[in-house]
């Protein structure tokens, strides 16, 4: 399969990549019509092209100049609607669960028995004691997004007592509250933290009981966007389908925000070009040469990202995954960018700083308030965060062997099935998970949380 006429690979049947004809060392190897690397030797016509002789172009920071290409993404008057809470503030959440949100680790295991006594969920994490500066803000407001999220019909959050990030520090942060919603308790003031614990997380209940599934306009629906395991057929099925769905749903006045920096570098330019207006375009181009700081800083080489199941499913440079990834986004504009622990605010594409790694980036959208994640994988992850985290499947052996992870199955792109009508299947799928429909992660109850860390722990 040549995916672009530009090309000088085809991609066959195991996702691996293979000379369309004699390419010289030191010549682009193109998929995706863009480089992704240059030959390292000679390569015959109808050889492989993989690690052995194929090595990426990336380095350091880049200097961009802004041009905007408009691709056509309108608005369209649709009266589709989900099933969803309205919430007091006029938020909308497509779940009414009470969380268990802790300011600390070390009160892991009390919510944990707190979730079982009472069917809360928790969302145990290491974070929040001894950590200082920007590493405890950025804990901070990932939280505080967790807290504020619309998905969570009431929160409770649990501290210590005695931790950096004690429940005063959360509240200066987190800001106006309604306190039916959101209650706190430190395990360190009363005698009896489980039957305290208990106690609120009813009253919590009763709460969320007041709230009733409604009709809401589709326009409401916030979606993340996010891909992990890879493979060869990541940028040719499970991606542009998102990107499909994203354009979509953006046209319909909805929201999408596509994360996993790295996983733009080598096809940043793609998304640059969309950016609405000048301050968006500056602002992406921070968030790619900060997050180039971010791995120079460390001592770590810019251009260094596929795992070894990437590579085993034949992607061989960043370059090759970027291009693949940012599909994700469609052709939508981009409207805007946000950093760690922003709350998404403007409909449409939005960017959001962070890394590639598969639980904090779900983290990091969860907190920024996505309804949902669209999860796509060619290898296949157990993988679900706080919100329903959609696992798309790029190939049919995997939807097939891991039914009990596979949500959706996109391979019936790559046996000729138009996009038009798998969009609109696809579609379809998102609305009944919005109004109710579980994923596969919330029926396996694998739902978790990792926050971004780049600082000092006392």
């Amino acid at each position: 399969m040549q995916i672009h006429k530009n090309d000088n690979v085809e991609v066959r049947e195991n996702g691996h990549k293979y000379a369309l004809y004699d390419i010289k060392k030191g010549e682009n190897i193109i998929k995706y019509g863009s480089p992704i690397g240059h030959a390292t030797e000679d390569i015959k016509r109808g050889e492989h092209v993989h690690t052995h002789n194929l090595k990426t172009n990336l380095s350091g920071n880049l200097e961009y100049t802004y041009n905007y290409k408009d691709y056509g993404i309108t608005h369209i008057d649709t009266d589709l609607t989900f099933d969803g809470y309205i919430r007091e503030n006029g938020d909308v959440g497509i779940r009414n669960g009470i969380w268990i949100v802790n300011t600390v680790g070390c009160v892991n295991k009390v919510a944990e028995k707190l979730a079982k006594l009472t069917g809360a969920k928790c969302f145990t994490h290491p974070f929040g004691c001894s950590q200082l500066g920007d590493d405890q803000a950025v804990t901070q407001k990932i939280l505080c997004g967790m807290i504020k999220h619309p998905n969570a019909g009431g929160v409770l959050v649990l501290g210590l007592g005695c931790e950096n990030n004690n429940i005063g520090e959360m509240k200066r942060v987190l800001g106006d509250y309604n306190p039916n919603r959101v209650k706190f308790l430190n395990c360190q003031d009363c005698e009896d933290e489980i039957s305290e614990g208990v106690s609120l997380i009813n009253e919590l209940k009763e709460y969320a009981s007041t709230f009733k599934r409604e009709k809401i306009s589709i326009s409401k629906l916030r979606l993340g966007l996010k891909c992990g395991g890879s493979d060869g057929y990541s940028g040719i099925s499970a991606n542009p389908l998102v990107g499909s769905l994203c354009d979509r749903l953006v046209s319909f006045g909805g929201s999408c925000v596509l994360t996993e920096v790295p996983e733009m570098f080598g096809a940043e330019h793609l998304l640059m070009e969309r950016c609405v207006n000048k301050q968006v375009f500056d602002k992406a181009v921070s968030l790619i040469n900060n997050f180039k700081d971010y791995f120079t800083r460390h001592n770590q080489v810019i251009y260094e990202n596929p795992s070894p199941g990437n590579k085993a499913g034949g992607i061989t440079t960043l370059e090759e995954k970027s291009l693949g990834c940012v599909q994700k986004g469609g052709l939508s504009p981009v409207v805007d960018v946000l950093d760690y622990g922003d709350t998404l605010t403007k409909n449409g594409l939005s960017l959001l700083n962070g890394p590639g790694n598969d639980i904090v980036a779900v983290t990091n959208l969860v907190a920024c308030g996505v309804h949902m994640i669209l999860f796509t994988t060619g290898r296949g992850t157990p993988l679900g965060g706080p919100v329903p985290t959609v696992k798309i499947a790029t190939n049919k052996s995997l939807a097939t062997k891991k039914s009990n992870w596979i949500d959706f199955d996109a391979s019936p792109i790559l046996e000729g099935e138009k996009m038009d009508t798998i969009t609109h299947r696809f579609l379809n799928y998102v609305i009944e998970v919005a109004s109710g429909k579980q994923t596969k992660n919330e029926e396996n109850l694998f739902e978790e949380i990792s926050i971004f860390k780049d600082g000092v722990t006392l």
